[in-house]
């Protein structure tokens, strides 16, 4: 787990052709001080799990369903990526709860200022933007941020000076492609509505060992309540 505050900056040294799965080599110092073979570093959000390292750099694997979801085949060798390492158990949560897993890609539509900060506006599919809610968190690219506004197939975030220094994101030009991962409390409580209540929590069909029988047709879910939630576990 991640927090989305970025602790470095590190470089693409070696990568696989274009699209293609393999091992990326990435240039860093802070996020190696105390990494092992197995750990996980997000690279521009996305978790990778470390297979080997030097004292100047790591390798991790990345696989053909990380290519597909998220802009790591899209990165050249000399171009700097977000790093972060899992949080430790005594860590502070500067940002919000970031698992590192992408749920899609975005695009920087345009960057413009706003005094001392700069503003992104970033399409996406609606599919994503349906989890994005004003002031609530998103990680793009392994950042979290504040959401400043939202539109049906895209939403808004403010760099502060800090970030901007921080992180590679105002390195990127309008057009470029950025990896998005939704607050993951919106995706469960998405889940929990749509597919409503789980079955024998306490006592119901699946507590005695059977699967509840399918009903007729699809039912709509019930409003959200606190006597709902708490009927259901939460």
């Amino acid at each position: 787990m991640f927090t989305g505050i970025v602790e470095e900056i590190g470089t693409v040294e070696r990568m696989p052709p274009s699209d293609r799965a393999g091992a990326f080599t990435i240039a860093a110092s802070l996020v190696l001080e105390d990494a092992h073979v197995g750990d996980s570093i997000a690279v521009n959000g996305v978790c990778l799990t470390a297979t080997s390292f030097t004292p100047r750099n790591f390798t991790a694997d990345v696989m053909p369903e990380t290519l597909r979801r998220s802009g790591l085949g899209r990165l050249r060798p000399g171009e700097g990526v977000n790093l972060e390492r899992a949080m430790p158990a005594n860590g502070r949560f500067g940002g919000h709860i970031v698992s590192g897993h992408i749920d899609g890609v975005g695009r920087i539509a345009s960057v413009t200022a706003e005094q001392n900060a700069r503003i992104l506006r970033i399409e996406c599919d609606s599919s994503l933007c349906d989890l994005i809610v004003e002031k609530g968190s998103i990680a793009v690219d392994g950042t979290s941020l504040t959401v400043a506004g939202v539109e049906p197939r895209a939403f808004s975030v403010s760099i502060i000076p800090h970030t901007a220094e921080a992180t590679c994101l105002l390195r990127k030009p309008a057009g470029s492609i950025v990896n998005l991962e939704n607050d993951i409390v919106g995706k469960y409580v998405q889940k929990f509505l749509k597919d409503g209540p789980i079955q024998g929590r306490s006592g119901g069909s699946f507590a005695s060992g059977a699967p509840p029988a399918p009903s007729a047709s699809p039912q709509p879910a019930p409003p959200l309540t606190l006597e709902y939630l708490q009927a259901n576990g939460f």
